[in-house]
């Protein structure tokens, strides 16, 4: 049986970086913990992870992308999969984008950029707490 999974997505390398580091140090490799730089990528990413019978617990979401929006992406992911927990990480998302996201796709938190890392590892935990 593999690790269940964190999904983090952001068209800004670094940030996945950082969130890569924070991740490994807050849950010490209990996770897989995966990256896409677009959703399109993320959407991918999702269905291999659910043909290899990989269970992803959280995704985390920047909003402003290329192409598809992160409210739109976290509905699209929150229609088909119900079950996993929605967290947008953002420095620029609207108000109207976090209402649907919140109303559509279940958003369990909102954090603004530059977030402190205790606050977005609370989130997560708490997110997990209630699956």
């Amino acid at each position: 049986m593999s690790k269940p999974a964190i999904l983090c997505v952001d068209d800004e390398v670094a940030v996945l970086e950082s969130l890569e580091i924070e991740l490994q140090q807050a849950f010490n490799g209990k996770y897989l913990c995966e990256f896409a730089e677009s959703a399109v990528e993320a959407l991918e990413i999702i269905e291999e992870l659910c043909e290899d019978e990989v269970n992803i617990l959280v995704i985390v979401s920047d909003w402003l992308m290329p192409g598809m929006k992160g409210d739109e992406l976290l509905i699209a992911i929150h229609q088909k999969y119900p079950q996993i927990v929605t967290v947008m990480l953002t420095g620029q998302a609207d108000a109207e984008a976090i209402d649907r996201a919140k109303s559509q796709a279940n958003l369990h938190a909102f954090i603004q950029k530059p977030w402190k890392n205790r606050e977005l590892i609370e989130a997560i935990k708490s997110g997990l707490e209630n699956l």
